[in-house]
């Protein structure tokens, strides 16, 4: 393996630059989303352009999976989400990453997903309960990932 990333020219999440992922390394990052109706949604970002899990070595595939549920169990003890939501679509921007999305029964669009039509508008002081959660939730989850990938580097 070389250190030199794969990169594929005007791919959004080849250059990361822009943003302060909570937890990077030589593999992957890991995200906050900016996203005032859905505190606590996280992208895990393969840091190679590849567009599919199968492009992935095994060990690249497990070490992936890992960074994935650490990121949801740090969701689900921080946040409290009556649901969680893992998706890996990559329809639009065909670089690896995965979708961790807390939801709630009040959330905008549940039952159906994020990316549906609103159904409902959640209550302010509801979302601000969960913005305000954001700094601990970003404590979190950087010593679970840190932990996490020193395990799995290790064994």
């Amino acid at each position: 393996m070389t250190d030199t990333l794969i990169r594929a020219p005007g791919c959004e999440l080849c250059d990361l630059s822009a943003l302060k992922p909570v937890y990077a390394d030589s593999k992957l990052s890991v995200i906050i989303v900016d996203d005032a109706n859905y505190p606590g949604f996280c992208r895990v970002i393969w840091r190679d352009h590849v567009r599919e899990m199968s492009d992935l070595s095994r060990e690249d595939r497990l070490l992936l999976n890992e960074a994935v549920h650490e990121v949801e169990l740090a969701v689900r003890e921080v946040m409290k989400p009556a649901k969680v939501n893992v998706a890996s679509l990559g329809n639009v921007v065909p670089h690896l990453h995965w979708h961790i999305i807390p939801r709630y029964t009040d959330d905008a669009h549940f039952p159906a997903p994020v990316w549906a039509a609103a159904v409902r508008q959640t209550e302010e002081t509801h979302l601000a309960a969960r913005r305000a959660l954001l700094p601990e939730f970003a404590d979190a989850l950087a010593d679970a990932l840190s932990s996490a990938m020193r395990r799995m580097n290790q064994g």
